[in-house]
């Protein structure tokens, strides 16, 4: 992957301060069916045996690669074709809540994107899935977005497993005008912070590997923008 010189971010970490905040969390939402231990583990031991005789790899494109949940014994820059990075899953609880809903990154259909695979050492491979499952997948209606997908590195093309890939009729994904993402994600908040610090954290992480996106930095811009307009007093809204 090409190398570039690294720049700082317009969403700096004084204006995610600004906005940062820790909401009650609501509970599991409406109108969605949440997991029990066993559909999890069933759904781990599935999505294995599609795999079965594979390495085991992530491809991680937003919180994996700064907040990984499971152990991995390597890393290679990989891009995935026919897919890219959009802030289109929406979402009402953890970085958002009912009366202020907010964002978090999906796979779109189209284009490229850049990110990180992992390995996972086979031997622990069902925990791991386990812990990755635990994290990501908390009701019945995400798992059609849970698939195995091609994607290139540099000397390979490799199986990988990736999260939130949307499927084109779920009704649980949006796709807003730029200005509306970015006002809710300038704004939003829950129980495990801001979408604000999210945007940084991604962007922050992907400079440091050297990977471009120019959808995120043109984000990152705009709720830099958005949240400097606002009332340093005022809680957002």
């Amino acid at each position: 992957m090409r190398q570039h010189p690294r720049r700082t971010p317009h969403l700096t970490e004084d204006l995610v301060a600004r906005v940062e905040r820790l909401e009650p969390d609501s509970g599991p939402e409406a109108g969605l069916t949440p997991l029990s231990d066993a559909d999890r583990e069933q759904l781990a031991h599935d999505l294995l045996a599609h795999n079965a005789g594979r390495p085991f790899w992530i491809f991680a494109y937003g919180s994996l690669i700064w907040k990984p949940a499971f152990n991995h014994v390597e890393a290679r820059p990989a891009r995935l074709h026919g897919w890219r990075r959009c802030f289109s899953l929406d979402i009402v609880r953890w970085r958002a809540t009912r009366e202020q809903p907010g964002l978090m990154l999906a796979l779109a259909r189209g284009g490229a994107c850049n990110g990180v695979a992992y390995r996972i050492e086979t031997g622990d491979a069902f925990q791991d899935m386990l812990r990755l499952l635990e994290r990501e997948v908390s009701y019945h209606e995400d798992i059609a977005s849970v698939r195995w997908v091609n994607c290139r590195t540099s000397d390979a093309t490799i199986r990988a497993l990736t999260f939130y890939a949307a499927p084109p009729s779920d009704p649980y994904y949006v796709y807003l005008p730029l200005e509306e993402q970015a006002r809710r994600l300038a704004r939003a908040a829950g129980h495990a912070g801001s979408c604000a610090a999210y945007l940084r954290n991604t962007v922050e992480h992907l400079e440091q590997l050297g990977i471009r996106d120019s959808y995120l930095w043109d984000m990152q811009k705009r709720v830099a923008a958005e949240i400097a307009a606002m009332d340093p007093l005022a809680h957002p809204a």
